[in-house]
């Protein structure tokens, strides 16, 4: 947990944050609505003997305190997709609508892509890509699970992702970018035994190229989410600042369903824009989950 210390100065109740790291991770699953309905779900999850808890931000959203997410048939049937509880909300903040045109950057295995998907009412157009064959088999896998019907894939880095073959600019995108994944600690214990800043600061330059790319095929006016599953301000708020200065953008509000706490404008030597406020932090001992970030950006103008 030595990495984490880092992060001290940035966290609440530091010894609160140290002991939930150290808890393992309530499974959870997403009512998959392009299939069945959440209080058909439900029913289905009892007669199958499954212990379920709401949750009380995401009506579609359940913590399984004593199974796994694929051991039961309403999964088989795809009616459930296994998708840690945080994660659930990039899509909910992106807020896509029935047919509009949105753009998953960095897709696979699908369970943002699929939850787009269901918001949309499998209609419109989603485009999810993704630069790995194995992870992006997964992706297939489980959009035919989940009935996804208005799915366009792409094998390509995102940052050089070509909007050629689907017209227009994009209404919106999601870029839930590769990251160092320390938020991950508790579904993954040995997530940070090879953490090294030189990769965090490395990986960082790569989450700004694809943030960049989101922004220039978004239509004026569109709205981009970026979120990752670090705590490391390189990864978080040195990537937004950077497409401050060098994007058509702006951060802005909105509202958080999960407890949390607002981005910083500072760290260690580097300052960032004010309107950093605006994005979220979610540690794991606010809301029992994995720790996260969140942020939202309109883009202003070609």
């Amino acid at each position: 947990m030595n990495v984490l210390e880092r992060y001290e100065p940035l966290i609440d109740d530091f010894e609160a944050f140290r002991a939930a790291c150290e808890r393992p991770l309530p499974s959870a699953v997403r009512v998959n609505t392009i299939k069945t309905t959440v209080e058909r779900a439900r029913r289905a999850m009892e007669t199958a003997d499954m212990a379920v808890e709401a949750v009380d931000w995401h009506p579609g959203v359940f913590r399984l305190p004593d199974d796994q997410p694929g051991t039961n048939w309403p999964y088989v049937h795809g009616w459930l997709h296994g998708q840690e509880e945080v994660s659930a909300l990039p899509a909910v903040v992106l807020d896509p609508q029935s047919g509009e045109r949105v753009w998953d950057a960095c897709a696979a295995p699908g369970s943002k892509t699929s939850q787009l998907a269901a918001l949309m009412d499998d209609s419109g157009l989603v485009v999810a890509t993704d630069n790995n064959l194995g992870r992006l088999s997964a992706l297939r896998s489980n959009a035919e699970r989940l009935g996804v019907t208005n799915l366009a894939v792409t094998v390509e880095d995102a940052r050089h992702h070509s909007l050629k073959p689907f017209g227009d600019p994009y209404d919106r995108v999601l870029v839930d970018v590769p990251c160092s994944c320390e938020g991950t600690v508790r579904k993954n214990p040995d997530a940070l035994d090879n953490w090294t800043l030189d990769h965090v600061q490395g990986i960082s330059g790569v989450q700004k190229g694809i943030l960049g790319r989101a922004i220039e095929v978004t239509r004026e006016g569109g709205t981009v989410v970026y979120s990752t599953c670090t705590f490391a301000p390189e990864e978080n708020e040195a990537v937004l600042q950077h497409a401050l200065e060098s994007s058509p953008c702006r951060l802005v509000e909105f509202d958080c369903p999960l407890e949390c706490t607002s981005g910083v404008t500072e760290w260690e030597e580097e300052r960032f824009d004010d309107s950093m406020r605006r994005a979220k932090r979610i540690y794991p001992h606010h809301n029992d989950t994995g720790g996260f970030f969140c942020a939202k950006l309109e883009v202003t103008g070609g």
